[in-house]
């Protein structure tokens, strides 16, 4: 693979470990040099199967129709990466990780391009009906004093005591309250969130639980974006709109109110899904197809015609 040259050495010595770090990187791996089951499962995937990642993301080019390109300054977010970037004339100015939703059908992020028009600091957080009928409305039919940490609004946007509800009288669907849960340090928000609206009801915010962002393979949201530094890269968005953003920010945030503060120019935000990219002064770049989505491309371009032709190993 060009990683190391042939020789007769026996020993595992650094330069193979640094050759496997090598691999490990350009594979999403965790460079440890470690040539564990995940890294071993990477190096045996044949050139038939890289050469199909690689055909299945220029399918995914050709769907892609950005009125005036990806941006100037663009966020991307490449799900199977687990980072979200800026770039700024093509260059990576700022990356971070980030946590994507769970392999599960109704928690998988989807892949959309939008516009970052506002970031929210000290947001609260309305649970989406989805999640309030597949995890909450049940807790609450079994003890209506589960999740206290979570408000009940009604339609005036009084909150309505607990006491005052008959929980299995509701359905997902005639369930009449609004779920929040408000601005504070253990807000599943965290401290600021990102905000492009759109019909998924994804976007991108800060979390409290941040042992995640240590795993290799960071699939545990329902859905959204969660970010690693969301402190920093909201002061890199907001540079173009002031010279420091940084106690502009940190003010609010200690203020611990709720403040929704709109971009000046709002920033283009891309949530791809890219087994196989390119970046500059670096190999081609693999990642793992956590969803399946590039096996179900690839199964159909197939059935469409689409062949390999004979690969050498």
């Amino acid at each position: 693979m060009g990683y190391l040259k042939r020789t007769s050495q026996t020993a595992y010595d650094d330069k193979l470990m640094q050759a496997v770090a090598s691999f490990q990187r350009d594979h999403g791996l965790t460079p440890d040099g470690v040539a564990g089951p995940a890294t071993l499962g990477e190096i045996n995937r044949s050139p038939k199967e890289r050469l199909a990642q690689v055909m299945v993301a220029m399918e995914r080019e050709r769907w892609i129709n950005y009125p005036g390109g990806r941006g100037d300054r663009h966020v991307w977010v490449n799900l199977v990466d687990f980072h979200a970037r800026i770039y700024d004339k093509g260059k990576v100015t700022f990356e971070t990780k980030s946590v994507v939703g769970e392999n599960i059908p109704d928690k998988r992020t989807p892949e959309f391009s939008d516009m970052i028009e506002y970031m929210e600091i000290n947001p609260d957080w309305t649970v989406p009906r989805s999640i309030l009928g597949r995890d909450y409305l049940p807790k609450l039919k079994q003890n209506p004093n589960a999740a206290r940490y979570l408000q009940l609004i009604d339609a005036s946007g009084r909150v309505v005591p607990r006491e005052a509800i008959n929980f299995n009288a509701y359905t997902e669907q005639t369930f009449p309250f609004t779920v929040r849960q408000p601005p504070g340090r253990d807000n599943a928000l965290g401290t600021v969130k990102f905000m492009f609206p759109n019909p998924h009801a994804i976007y991108l915010h800060d979390t409290p639980v941040r042992h995640l962002f240590q795993r290799e393979v960071r699939d545990f949201s329902s859905g959204c974006i969660r970010l690693h530094d969301p402190h920093d890269f909201a002061y890199v968005i907001l540079r173009r709109q002031m010279k420091n953003p940084e106690p502009y920010f940190q003010g609010i945030l200690q203020s611990k109110k709720q403040t929704i503060v709109p971009l000046d120019q709002p920033v283009p935000v891309h949530l791809d899904y890219r087994t196989a990219f390119t970046e500059p002064k670096r190999r081609l770049q693999h990642r793992r197809d956590i969803y399946g989505r590039d096996a179900r491309i690839w199964a159909a371009m197939s059935s469409a015609g689409v062949a390999l032709r004979s690969v050498r190993g």
